[in-house]
Order: C-alpha cells, then structure tokens, then sequence
C-alpha cells in the first residue's frame, strides 16, 4: 500500500511537473506570436551603423570622437535617409528627407556633439542627455551656463541621435567611455577652473559613473558639481529580465523580439522606438552605481563625492523617487548637497483623481529626524485648508529640523496634475516640447481627439507633460547652486 501511493505520488509529481513545463511553454510562445506579429521593422531598426564609438574603438582624444561622429553621420545618411522615400512639409518621419521632422533640415541638428566655447571661461559644463534621447534636451541649460561665462559641451552619448538601431548593441561603459574623453576635454579647454556635470536621466547615472571612476583614477577631472535631472538611480526590476527577449529572438532568428517598442519616429531629437537593450543597460549601470556608491559609504569615502543637487517629479514613472534618497542621498554626507522634489498639482478635483500619491513619501522626509541634504519640495499653496494653483516650497535645511516656507511667485498651469520624467529640462516657449503658442501645434500640446486604436501615437504619449512651467526657478537655482559667476568680465563667446 505505501508502496502504491510512492508511485502515485511520482507520477502526480511528474504530471504536474509536465503541466507546468507545457504552460510555460505555451506562455512563452504566445509571448513570442505577439511580440513578433508587431509592426514590421524598418530600415532605421535594422541598419548596421558600425562608425559608432565603442570602447573597442582606436580613439584616444575628444577630437578623435568628434571625427568618428562625422564619419557615423556619413553613414547614416548612406544606411538610412537615402534608401526612404523623400517627405514634405505634411510628413511626420523624422528620416524622410525634407519631412517636417527632418533634424536635418533644422537651422541645427541638435543629435550631435555641439560645443559653446569662450575665450577666458569661468567654468567648464558638460551635459549628458538621457536614453534615446539627443544633445537637444539640455541645450536651454547649456545655453545659460553659457552665458555665464562657461565652456559647454553638450556631448551626443554613443548610440544616439542618430537611429534606433543604434541602442541594440551599445553599453552603458560604451557611453561612460565616451563621457571620459568629453570630461578630459573639457579640462584642457578650462584650464584651472572648475567642471559642472549636469546629467538627465541615464545621463545623470553616467555622471554618477564619472564622478566615483574621477575619485580613484588621477588623470580624469574631478567635477565640482553633478546637477541632475530625473536621474536613473534605480529601474524597475522587469528591465533585468528584458534581455531574455532579446537573446530568445536572436535564438530563434526573430528580430523583431530585440525591440521593447516599435513605434512612428516622428521626434526629430528622440527615438520613438526603444531596443531591449537600452532597458537592459539602464538595469545594469544602476545596478553598478548602486554597488560603488554602497562600497565608498562603507569606507566613509563619500566625503569628497562632488555637490548634488538633483530635480525630480514625485511620480517619476521611469525611475524611482524613493530610490533616489535611500540609494544616494542618505548615503551622502553632509556637503551641500541638495534634492529638489516636484509633488503633483494638489487642487480638489486632481487630488480625487490620483493613482499614485507621493504624499507619504514627501511627509516622511519632512518629519526624518535629520537629513545630511538640503530638501526643497514644491507643491500647492493652501488658503483656508483649500489648496490654490500658486506654489510653495516646503525647504529643510540638511542637520535642521524645522520646515521653512518659501514663495517663489509660481503657479501651476490648471490643466497640468504633474510634471514627469521628460519634462524638467524644457521651458515653456521650447520650440519642440513646450506649450505652444494659440495657433501653433508642438508636441508638448498635442493633444488630439477620437476613437481610440487609430493614430500610431498613443493618447497616453500624447497627454505626457513634456514641458515644465518650473523651469526658470528650475535653471536659476542650478546656477547658482554651481557657483557660476552670471556677470563675467567681457568674454565673447564664440560657437
């Protein structure tokens, strides 16, 4: 009888075990009809643009980069706009020549390396743009930090700005490669006066790269200060798996799967669609920071880590607020850094209407016993208990345990509940991502009506505030957090 029911058992165990494997199995397979009965992939997606920078690269120098850059654009334009049809004045595809979207036919093509130069500089900047986006994103900061008196350089990171397929492959120490040429440049340019680093996104975790490879290696710069934007200090824990998509594919020979999303590319600055791999790289360079900012705490080396001063939405829906403190900022030491947190638009009929509320988490660092950073957060002035679409900002000083209130003369646009992860670098009159004006259509207020399922742009892309009604405060308080002289001494400078 005991010897039956063993068999029994056995054989449950092997049928739920072959039960399981055929559901996986199945599951797997649906996964990869789905994924693979997408969109086809165009010319942009498939082609082989192998001017790119690696680190395999024979390039030594900053000028050795730029020269490749050139050669890469070359081929982008032999690889991708000469095999697409030409556009016009109506067409969206940013690599349709002469399509209203077409960076080429813009007064700059801001996807590449651009450098504002002075002849007697106060200071070095050099900007780092985020995942699959371009130089355009930091040209406002750039500009200013130009115009008080710093060289820039606003570096075009390997794998972008010029087609999608030009993320399938690269990694994140391909980029960090890159920035390491940018920094040193940019130090000889300068001389003895100090760098800026200001990063968005992934390019705020290359600079957080930078600055630890900066604190153990002498012949690289050392940055005064990072100014970050809607960093990447942690992503979700599905961009790990990700890359199983892309290796599943590349097994079974469908390449669509190395493709997270394929999508219209009518962002003459951004890439519509995203490659596995992009999300992959993102996991892994948080995953590093994350292992050499706990390693230097640990030593109490931290100490001699440059400024921070950080802007971040509270509902950041591409990485993670929360995060941000608990895997940076509390492991800083007290040194002037800074974090500035943007709560979402609180009046009454918004407030009803959230999915996610980072009040909790805004109420914990006020009420935290003590914090070695500064803490701004701007959200919603109350009159009467009721909150109004002016702003307020909600300042603890780090060792301090009293809340102060600062009027910044703001308010929130009555249509906008929060800012998001794309929108802090870019002020209202951008001419691509802001408001627009009453007659003038721009991303940033698309807004288009209908039956849902018929445009390739989906409504929640297009409802995605892309623009910050913040901005000024945003930019004045980077300038003067960096120390940057704004009245310099009569310096032209020159382009």
């Amino acid at each position: 009888m005991k010897e039956a029911s063993l068999i029994a058992l056995t054989i449950l165990r092997r049928t739920l075990g072959y039960g399981i494997l055929v559901t996986v199995t199945a599951f797997i397979a649906l996964a990869v009809f789905v994924l693979n009965n997408r969109d086809d992939l165009s010319v942009w997606h498939e082609a082989d643009l192998d001017e790119e920078f690696t680190t395999r690269s024979k390039i030594h120098d900053f000028e050795g980069y730029l020269a490749l850059e050139d050669r890469l654009f070359r081929q982008l334009e032999e690889e991708v706009y000469a095999k697409t049809q030409p556009g016009d004045s109506t067409t969206l595809n940013r690599y349709r020549k002469g399509s209203l979207m077409d960076p080429l036919s813009k007064e700059t093509n801001w996807n590449r390396t651009f450098q504002l130069e002075h002849q007697q500089p106060t200071c070095g900047v050099l900007l780092l743009h985020g995942m699959s986006d371009s130089p355009y994103s930091l040209r406002h900061l750039g500009d200013r930090f130009h115009e008080a008196g710093a060289s820039v350089i606003g570096l075009r990171i390997p794998g972008h700005g010029t087609a999608p397929c030009g993320l399938v492959e690269t990694s994140w120490k391909d980029m960090a490669a890159a920035v390491r040429l940018a920094a040193k440049h940019l130090k000889q340019t300068v001389g003895d006066q100090p760098i800026h680093v200001v990063g968005y996104s992934n390019g705020g975790a290359l600079a957080l790269i930078y600055a630890t490879d900066s604190m153990k290696e002498p012949d690289l710069p050392r940055p005064d200060s990072l100014i970050l934007l809607s960093p990447e200090i942690a992503v979700s824990k599905a961009a790990g798996l990700a890359v199983w998509q892309a290796r599943l594919g590349h097994w079974l020979g469908l390449e669509k799967l190395a493709w997270n999303t394929i999508t219209a590319e009518y962002d003459p600055f951004k890439y519509g669609s995203f490659a596995v791999n992009a999300g992959d790289q993102a996991h892994r360079i948080t995953a590093e920071i994350d292992k050499r900012l706990a390693k230097l705490a640990a030593k109490d080396a931290l100490k001699d880590f440059p400024r921070v001063l950080t802007f971040q939405s509270g509902v950041d829906a591409t990485v993670s607020a929360p995060a941000l403190v608990s895997r940076l900022f509390d492991r800083l030491p007290d040194n002037g850094h800074e974090l500035v947190l943007f709560d979402v638009n609180r009046v009454t009929v918004i407030e009803h209407l959230l999915k996610n509320d980072p009040s909790d988490h805004f109420q914990s660092l006020l009420r935290k016993q003590v914090h070695p950073f500064n803490l701004r957060i701007l959200t919603n002035a109350s009159v009467a208990g009721e909150p109004t679409l002016d702003v307020e900002i909600k300042a603890r000083m780090a060792g301090d345990d009293s809340v102060s209130i600062e009027v910044p003369g703001m308010s929130w646009p009555r249509d906008t509940f929060s800012l998001s992860h794309v929108a802090l670098p870019f002020p209202a009159d951008d001419p691509l991502y802001g408001s627009g004006a009453d007659d003038e259509i721009t991303l940033g207020n698309l807004a288009l009506r209908g039956e849902r399922g018929v445009l390739v742009i989906s409504p929640g892309e297009m409802l995605r505030q892309k623009w910050n009604p913040f901005y000024q405060w945003l930019e004045d308080h980077a300038i003067r957090f960096s120390g940057v002289d704004e009245h310099p001494e009569q310096n032209p400078p020159s382009r």
